[in-house]
């Protein structure tokens, strides 16, 4: 070929050799690992991908990173792709990046060069944080392990090898994702929790190490399931928030979850139309609340009836029961829901205190207000509360509601007593409170608080049951809510019919306040 023919040539050659490398990154780890993936009852890293994501819309970063293969004369022969992909992509046309492990290649193990594509940290990580949009990590990997030291020295451990955007600062302004979707040990597992919202597939486990070094450190002879399964990481932990029965659900909620939030803290979430009234009426609401208070009701059904049709997406339903925590919408405004749960009970314990200071900050972050549904008899008492802390959880609850700066709004519905009645007020803002006509409240109930102040006149009385009831009556008579609406003490007391269309009107005019607080959220001091 002459000089200048071929001054003249493209670069056709070279593409074509980007081609056959997407080409081997595509195949992943080969036709047998992929049909041993799907046999398993799993699904690939690009099928998640694409299930997640609008058709199409999947735009990859690092495609041709990976292990070359040549022969003798040096031609490449193939290309053994690194067991992570990712990239950007859009939700309901709005841009994310997700990324997850390719468990076909090497079991999913930590890619060991100089820069991550994810998984610990690195590229997907950096790029959600600086172009401000969502992450969504596909956890399904075991991290690094001794073989690592093959590399001819071994390195500290952490979440990246390289500097890179620190994961306290990511959280504070972008949303992050992390859905556990097969097995997650190790770096994967704390990058799992390392999130504002969580969830699992039924099949997937996640624990900080296996069954393998747990039988021969600690001798413990354990399944997979009985280690990290949903019922130890979802129900008694709270490590993960939420469970799926399939991955094609974990995808449906994941969009779900992410249809609330903003796009990062300069932002507010997103307004959706609502053809649901804003006047409309409840006729059961009227009649929910049992006249006896000692009857339990379903609160969860009450906060349905009041908020958007369709619209609850409850958080950690299963963890912390005594509380409800939950993503609903008021006229197609997102707002955050905390309710007492009287079917357990209500009193919050140190599960619910975990689980309400987590989602306050949730909700604090990406400016989604707070409405409380109050029936709190108080904190959790016993031998057993105390050994668990309940004062210090509790305290970080109370804490994460101060440091709170979008607007709460408190309906109580029945009791509201003592320091866990205190949790759902907000002392340190507007301090806006209604009530149903079943409200009560103060620093301890009327049974079982006269005993505590009176014991001494009524263990002297000629009749000491009698007078127990006629000091109850007595305090009965001046803790009816209307004499506290007389003294603005609380600022409204509604027909329980009316809560939609009054709450309406207040979430709708705090927009503004909203987004006169955008951008991140300032913490001070040190938690309790």
């Amino acid at each position: 070929m002459s000089n200048s023919k071929a001054e003249s040539a493209g670069w056709e050659r070279e593409a074509e050799e980007i081609r056959k490398r997407y080409e081997w990154a595509e195949a992943m780890g080969g036709e047998e690992a992929v049909r041993q993936r799907h046999k398993n009852g799993f699904l690939t890293v690009r099928e998640r991908i694409a299930g997640i994501t609008d058709p199409g819309s999947f735009q990859e970063v690092g495609k041709l990173t990976g292990k070359g293969h040549y022969d003798e004369n040096g031609e490449l022969i193939k290309v053994t792709p690194a067991p992570y992909v990712m990239g950007i992509a859009e939700i309901e046309g709005r841009p994310v990046a997700i990324g997850g492990e390719d468990t076909t290649v090497r079991g999913g193990t930590s890619w060991g060069h100089g820069r991550r594509k994810g998984g610990q940290g690195g590229f997907i990580d950096d790029l959600a944080c600086y172009y401000r949009i969502p992450l969504i990590r596909l956890v399904d990997g075991y991290g690094g392990g001794v073989a690592s030291a093959k590399r001819g020295y071994t390195v500290f451990p952490g979440h990246t090898n390289d500097p890179g955007v620190n994961v306290a600062e990511l959280l504070g302004v972008v949303p992050v994702v992390s859905a556990v979707l097969g097995i997650a040990a190790g770096g994967p597992a704390q990058r799992a929790v390392m999130s504002h919202w969580s969830v699992m597939v039924r099949h997937s486990t996640i624990f900080a190490s296996g069954p393998p070094i747990v039988e021969r450190g600690l001798g413990q002879k354990l399944t997979k399931e009985e280690l990290g399964g949903p019922q130890v990481a979802v129900d008694k932990a709270g490590t993960i928030d939420n469970v799926a029965a399939t991955e094609a659900e974990c995808f449906a909620m994941i969009r779900r979850f992410l249809s609330y939030m903003p796009t990062n803290v300069w932002q507010l979430p997103p307004v959706v139309a609502s053809d649901d009234p804003v006047d409309r009426r409840e006729d059961d609401l009227i009649r929910i609340v049992p006249r006896n208070p000692r009857k339990p009701y379903n609160m969860r059904e009450a906060i349905e009836m009041v908020v958007d049709r369709g619209s609850l997406f409850e958080i950690q339903s299963t963890y912390g029961r005594s509380a409800i925590t939950a993503l609903a919408r008021l006229n197609g405004y997102p707002v955050g829901v905390i309710g007492n749960n009287p079917m357990v009970g209500g009193r919050i314990d140190v599960k619910s205190s975990r689980k309400q200071a987590h989602f306050i900050e949730l909700c604090d972050c990406f400016h989604i207000p707070i409405v409380f549904f109050i029936d709190a008899p108080g904190f959790m008492i016993g031998k057993e509360s105390e050994e668990s802390a309940i004062l210090r959880e509790g305290a970080r609850a109370i804490h994460a509601k101060c440091q709170a700066t979008v607007p709460i709004i408190s309906v109580v519905t029945r009791k509201c007593y003592g320091m866990g009645g205190g949790v759902g007020i907000d002392k340190y803002g507007l301090d806006f409170k209604i009530a149903w006509p079943s409200g009560e409240w103060g620093s301890l109930a009327v049974e079982g608080g006269v005993r505590a102040v009176y014991k001494r006149e009524i263990e002297s009385a000629p009749d000491p049951a009698r007078r127990e009831k006629e000091l109850e009556a007595e305090l009965k008579k001046i803790t009816s809510p209307f004499l506290t609406a007389e003294a603005f003490a609380v600022e409204d007391l509604i027909d329980p019919r009316e809560t939609r269309p009054y709450l309406c009107r207040f979430i709708k005019a705090m927009q503004p306040r909203l987004a006169a607080d955008a951008g991140p959220k300032a913490k001070y001091g040190v938690r309790p």
